[in-house]
């Protein structure tokens, strides 16, 4: 019960800029399947046929659909969790209740799941209008992307509560979410990489993440690579979750 307030917390502050934000979910994947599925898809559809058996707008789709919910995970959990752990004292405010550690985490992570969820939603949404689905099990992409979202949200939750100050944010979008955008299977098959730059893509979440959104939307993938890509998405979550937890009760609960 107490995880759910901060969930109502959260949702009555987004109540008053949802507007804004759906919009922008809308207008998203709209520029990205026109500009680079259209534009860059069309040119790359003429010289060689395609991507891996399908057109290139058809390729990149669910890739910047769990993409986008990856961004959306690190937008949402750098400045706002700082806020309210220091500049806002939210969450000072709410342990003086009898809510815990514990609560505010599960209620956070629980936020994200909404906010995720909403945001491929429209993606996914978006792809089937243009028609950029090719399988029966595409709604799962929504799956695919909350899960991913999560499985940065939670380390990156954790990253949160460790920093004073808010310099630390910008290397975190510099070295890692900006190089995983582009380099983490999104726009070209992980196979184009040389083989050492290959084996550390495999080991973050947004090339699993995004393997398993293209084998949902595309069709062909086993029950064996959803249960590896599921597996490690799960163990970034968990070890996320966990290192969040003592980072937050160290900072807040001393």
């Amino acid at each position: 019960m107490g995880a759910l307030r901060v969930f109502e917390h959260n949702a009555l502050a987004y109540r008053r800029v949802w507007r804004g934000s759906v919009l922008v979910s809308f207008i998203s994947p709209i520029f990205f399947l026109t500009a680079m599925g259209i534009g860059l898809g069309g040119l790359i559809n003429r010289h060689s046929g395609g991507v891996a058996g399908v057109p290139y707008r058809d390729f990149i789709a669910p890739g910047l659909l769990v993409a986008t919910a990856m961004q959306t995970a690190a937008v949402e959990t750098t400045y706002p969790i700082m806020a309210k752990i220091t500049w806002w004292k939210t969450y000072d405010a709410i342990l003086a209740t009898p809510l815990a550690v514990a609560d505010l985490l599960l209620g956070e992570l629980a936020w994200m799941v909404a906010r995720l969820g909403l945001v491929c939603f429209i993606f996914l949404a978006v792809m089937e209008a243009v028609g950029a689905t090719r399988s029966r099990l595409a709604p799962l992409a929504i799956g695919a992307g909350i899960l991913t979202g999560l499985a940065f949200a939670a380390p990156i939750i954790a990253f949160s509560a460790s920093l004073r100050r808010d310099t630390g944010f910008a290397a975190l979008t510099r070295f890692v979410i900006t190089p995983l955008f582009l380099f983490g299977g999104t726009f070209f098959p992980l196979d184009r990489l040389p083989l050492p730059l290959q084996a550390v893509a495999w080991l973050t979440p947004l090339a699993h993440g995004v393997a398993l959104g293209r084998g949902f939307t595309l069709g062909g993938i086993t029950a064996g690579a959803v249960a590896v890509h599921t597996a490690v998405l799960l163990f970034y979550l968990l070890a996320g979750a966990v290192a969040a937890y003592f980072l937050l009760r160290r900072r807040l609960a001393p």
